[in-house]
C-alpha cells in the first residue's frame, strides 16, 4: 500500500511540474500543412489555439490536460475550409422540396407532391436540385403540371446551380410576370406566346422576391441544421458567397450567443443597400466571423446555357448567353473597390466573362497586389487569357466536383477544343502557385471527400471516367489539402489564423478513420470523420 501511495504521489508532483493545456492529442499522424507540410505525432491546445506541435514524448512530457485523446494513429488534418459554399442557401435547402438527382420531370413532380403532401400549410411550395440534362431529351419542361396540380399555391423550384427556376402560373400572377417581358442579364421561356414557367438568371428574381422573410426560429433552424452537416464533415470554416448585411447581423447574435459555432466568412452580395451599409465602415471582423467581400455576377450557368461565351454554344446555334449587367456596371464596382479593403469577387463561368473581369481587374489592380480579388469558379478560360490571373495575383476560387459532374454534357454545350480550357486546375494553379478549393453547396454535395477525389483522380462518385476527366489537369494529393485548407483560408485573410496546425492557431482540426494522404482510390468516399473540433471545443 505504501508503495502504491508513493507512485500515486510522484505522479502527482511530475503533472505539477507540467504546464496546463486544455487538449492533448497525441499517437497521431498530425499532418500540419505548414510550409513544408510537415508531419507531428502530437499536440497541445489551450485557450482555443495551439500551444505547441511536436513528438509524442516531448508534448506528454510537457503538458498535462483533463482531456487527451490517444488518436491510435489516426490522421489529423486541419478543420476544411469550403473557399466558396452558400451556408444559408444550404440550410433553407434542407427545409424544400429535395429535388437533387431526379431522372425524370415527372419524377420531378413526383417529389414536389410528396413534400406538398406532408407540409400542407406552407404558403409557398419551394424546391432545388432539379436538372434537366439529367432528362431524356435534356429540354426544358412547362409548368402545366404544376398549374394542374397547385392551382392556387404558389410553387417555385430552383434548378440544381441556382441560375433558373420553374414556377406555377400562381407564382408568376403574384410576381406580374408576362410574356413578352425583358430585363437585362435574364430571359422568360416563351411557348407559343405562352410562359413556360422557366426562368433563367435575373428572371427568377421575379418570382423569388414575392416570397416572404422566414421566421427568427426557421432561420435559425436552417443554419443549426446546415452547421451540424457540415461539422459532421469536418468542415469547420465555410465561405458563404452572396448574403445580405440582415444575415451578417443575424449570424453573428447567433455565433455570440454560442448558438451557432461555424466560422464563416462573407461576401455581400452585390446590391446598393448592402453597399451602403459596409462600404464606409470597412470590413467586420469577430473570432468567428469576418465579412470582407462583396459577390458579384459576371454570367450565368453552363448548364442552363447561360454562361456567356466569346462564340456561340456547340448545342444552340447563335446563342453565346449573356453577362447578368451592363458592362459599364463591373467597371465602376471595380473603381470603387480598388480604394477600399473589400475583396472583389465575381462569379464568372464562360469564356467571355472570365475575359471580362480578367480586364476590368487588370485594370485597377494595375500589376502585383495583396487585395486578392477573387473570380469564383473560373471554369471557362480561353488560353490567351490565363496569363491575366498571375499577372495581377487575381484567385481563381474554383470547385473540384463542377467538373465531374459536368462533364456528362459540357463538351456538347463547348466543343472539344473549347473544353480544353475549361476545369482546368492544375493551369490555374500555375498562374499564382496556389489554388482555393470548394463546393458551392448546396449546387455540390457539402463533402469535402468528393471535392478531394475530383481534384485528385478526376473521377465522381460513380468511378467515371476510367482515365479522369482531363486528368492532365488533376492535382496532386498535398495540393488539394493545401486547397481545402490553408489555400482556403488565405483566399479570405484567414491564413494567420486558420487552415493549419500550428502554434499560435486557433485548434481547428479533425481525426479521419483514414489517412488523405494514403488512402486507396476507391476508399476515399468511405472516409469517416470520427472528430471534428472548432477552438478545442469538440463539435462532432
Amino acid at each position: 500500500m505504501q508503495r502504491i501511495i508513493t507512485i500515486a504521489l510522484l505522479f502527482v508532483l511530475a503533472s505539477c511540474g507540467k504546464e496546463k493545456a486544455d487538449t492533448i492529442v497525441h499517437h497521431a499522424v498530425i499532418y500540419t500543412v505548414d510550409s513544408t507540410f510537415s508531419v507531428a505525432e502530437a499536440m497541445a491546445v489551450k485557450d482555443g489555439k495551439i500551444v505547441a506541435v511536436g513528438k509524442n514524448e516531448d508534448i506528454l512530457s510537457r503538458f498535462s490536460s483533463a482531456e487527451t485523446i490517444d488518436a491510435k494513429g489516426s490522421a489529423v488534418y486541419p478543420g476544411f475550409i469550403d473557399a466558396h459554399a452558400h451556408f444559408v442557401g444550404y440550410g433553407q435547402s434542407l427545409f424544400q422540396a429535395d429535388l437533387f438527382g431526379t431522372n425524370s420531370w415527372e419524377e420531378t413532380v413526383d417529389r414536389i407532391k410528396a413534400f406538398a403532401a406532408v407540409h400542407p400549410d406552407l404558403p409557398w411550395i419551394q424546391g432545388r436540385g432539379w436538372d434537366q440534362n439529367r432528362w431524356p431529351g435534356k429540354t426544358y419542361p412547362t409548368n402545366e403540371a404544376l398549374n394542374a396540380l397547385f392551382p392556387g399555391k404558389p410553387v417555385v423550384i430552383s434548378r440544381v446551380d441556382g441560375h433558373a427556376a420553374i414556377a406555377n402560373q400562381k407564382a408568376l400572377d403574384l410576381a406580374g410576370v408576362h410574356a413578352g417581358q425583358t430585363l437585362v442579364g435574364g430571359t422568360l421561356e416563351v411557348k407559343a406566346g405562352k410562359l413556360t414557367g422557366v426562368l433563367i438568371d435575373n428572371a427568377t428574381d421575379l418570382v423569388y422576391s414575392q416570397i416572404p422573410a422566414p421566421t427568427k426560429d426557421l432561420y435559425v433552424q436552417w443554419l443549426q441544421a446546415a452547421e451540424k452537416n457540415c461539422f459532421a464533415q469536418g468542415l469547420t470554416t465555410i465561405t458563404d458567397c452572396g448574403l445580405s448585411y440582415h444575415d451578417v447581423e443575424g449570424i453573428d447574435r447567433l455565433q455570440k450567443t454560442g448558438k451557432l459555432s461555424m466560422r464563416l466568412f462573407i461576401m455581400l452580395s452585390d446590391n446598393k443597400e448592402n453597399l451602403d451599409a459596409y462600404l464606409k465602415r470597412g470590413p467586420y471582423k469577430t473570432d468567428k466571423l469576418f465579412v470582407n467581400g462583396f459577390k458579384v455576377y459576371a454570367d450565368g450557368a453552363l448548364g442552363s446555357r447561360g454562361a456567356c461565351l466569346l462564340a456561340p454554344y456547340t448545342d444552340k446555334a447563335g446563342w453565346q448567353g449573356f453577362l447578368l449587367s451592363n458592362q459599364t456596371h463591373y467597371d465602376s464596382l471595380a473603381q470603387v473597390l480598388s480604394t477600399s479593403q473589400f475583396q472583389m469577387c465575381t462569379h464568372a463561368i464562360g469564356d467571355s466573362a472570365n475575359r471580362e473581369i480578367l480586364t476590368v481587374y487588370n485594370k485597377y489592380l494595375k500589376g502585383k497586389n495583396d487585395k486578392r480579388w477573387r473570380i469564383e469558379h473560373a471554369q471557362i478560360v480561353n488560353q490567351n487569357d490565363f496569363n491575366l490571373f498571375g499577372k495581377a495575383d487575381i484567385i481563381p476560387s474554383v470547385q473540384p466536383t463542377h467538373a465531374t459532374s459536368d462533364m456528362y454534357w459540357a463538351e456538347e454545350r463547348l466543343g472539344k477544343e473549347r473544353l480544353k480550357g475549361g476545369y482546368a486546375f492544375k493551369q490555374l494553379l500555375q498562374q499564382n502557385g496556389w489554388l482555393p478549393l470548394g463546393t458551392d453547396f448546396p449546387v455540390e454535395d457539402i463533402s469535402p471527400f468528393k471535392t478531394f477525389l475530383a481534384a485528385v483522380v478526376r473521377k465522381d462518385a460513380k468511378g467515371f471516367p476510367a482515365d479522369g476527366f482531363q486528368a492532365e489537369n488533376a492535382l496532386s494529393r498535398e495540393e488539394t489539402i493545401r486547397g481545402m485548407t490553408i489555400w482556403a483560408a488565405k483566399a479570405g485573410f484567414l491564413e494567420k489564423e486558420v487552415g493549419s496546425l500550428e502554434v499560435g492557431k486557433k485548434a481547428d482540426f479533425i481525426l479521419l478513420d483514414k489517412d488523405l494522404m494514403k488512402v486507396a482510390e476507391n476508399e476515399i468516399l468511405k472516409i469517416k470523420v470520427t472528430g471534428t473540433y472548432v477552438g478545442g471545443r469538440r463539435v462532432n
